[in-house]
């Protein structure tokens, strides 16, 4: 009888970064360049991986997987999150918030495990080349590429589902810049425990076990880089697993920081700048760190350029 007095909501408002009025251009115009240099650079790698034939390995196979959550995860988020720079009340329907959040969710979700598919993938290929092409067939890759987004569309779902069974008739501004799930359950009048106890379950299960799966695929990593005899060889090697982990430490360190401690623990304004580092700089990030920083993308680059706009020799 209770549950009949609830007043649905039918919009809520997003309350952006900050409401600080000098901030609102700069930031605008800081986070359309980011933006804009996220999808130019991952659908750049994709259309790359697709057509440079010395590409078509699992190792890019899974690159390009990664480019293109990436690129979705930016897109679900930042135009929204731009809108509310230049307008005065950054209004959301209740269907759209719902919708944002759940792909929002898929595709954060599938880049944990994405992460932790391409750790596995660097650990074979080093650690035992000569199986490489057994141990990491395409066939194998497919699976774990299925398996990376069947495990996003379950949690997603999951979330989605108990959510909507929440009644929100208290204040409706979202103390966030997106419909995440904690800035959502502190608007809702009913109670929030089973969603909140899932949402740690969930986050422990997604943050965990690809960190450690990463932590342990790359102490091999390093372990075989020391037997590497040229000290040249293990600099080279050493730099390029720094940036690979510097990137994963900043992704599963800020979503361990919004996701992994009880709501009543967490503040919203600073999970808000914690949440900047995983849906914003690290898809900004990835190309640069995973394929910018590759010797067979740049001639692979180089190449694809050369075909475009070929020189004229007199």
């Amino acid at each position: 009888m209770e549950e009949l007095n609830h007043t649905s909501v039918t919009e809520f408002i997003l309350a952006g970064l900050t409401e600080n009025p000098e901030l609102q251009l700069p930031l605008f115009l800081t986070f359309l360049s980011v933006y804009l240099f996220t999808v130019v650079g991952n659908l750049g790698m994709i259309v790359l991986i697709l057509i440079s034939s010395q590409l078509h390995t699992p190792m890019y196979y899974l690159l390009s997987s990664l480019s293109f959550i990436d690129c979705c995860q930016s897109t679900v988020i930042v135009p929204k999150m731009l809108l509310n720079f230049v307008t005065e009340k950054n209004v959301i329907l209740y269907p759209e918030c719902i919708a944002q959040f759940y792909f929002f969710c898929t595709f954060v979700v599938a880049e944990c495990h994405m992460l932790a598919a391409m750790a596995y993938d660097r650990y074979v290929a080093i650690s035992n080349p000569l199986l490489y092409k057994v141990t990491m067939s395409y066939q194998v890759c497919l699976l774990m590429v299925a398996v990376v987004y069947g495990i996003g569309l379950i949690s997603a779902t999951a979330h989605t589902v108990f959510l909507l069974r929440l009644f929100f008739c208290k204040a409706d501004k979202i103390n966030h810049y997106f419909c995440d799930l904690f800035p959502l359950l502190e608007l809702s009048c009913s109670s929030t425990f089973i969603n909140e106890i899932l949402a740690l379950s969930f986050s422990a299960f997604n943050i965990i076990v690809p960190a450690m799966t990463i932590i342990g695929s790359y102490i091999f990593i390093i372990i075989s880089i020391l037997h590497i005899k040229s000290s040249g060889g293990r600099v080279k090697a050493f730099r390029t697993c720094s940036s690979h982990i510097l990137a994963v430490a900043i992704f599963f360190g800020s979503t361990t920081f919004m996701y992994l401690q009880p709501s009543s623990v967490s503040s919203m304004d600073q999970g808000k700048v914690s949440s900047v580092f995983y849906t914003i700089v690290v898809p900004m990030l990835n190309p640069m760190i995973y394929s910018l920083r590759n010797k067979d993308v740049k001639v692979a680059l180089k190449k694809l350029l050369q075909k475009m706009f070929p020189q004229n020799k007199e």
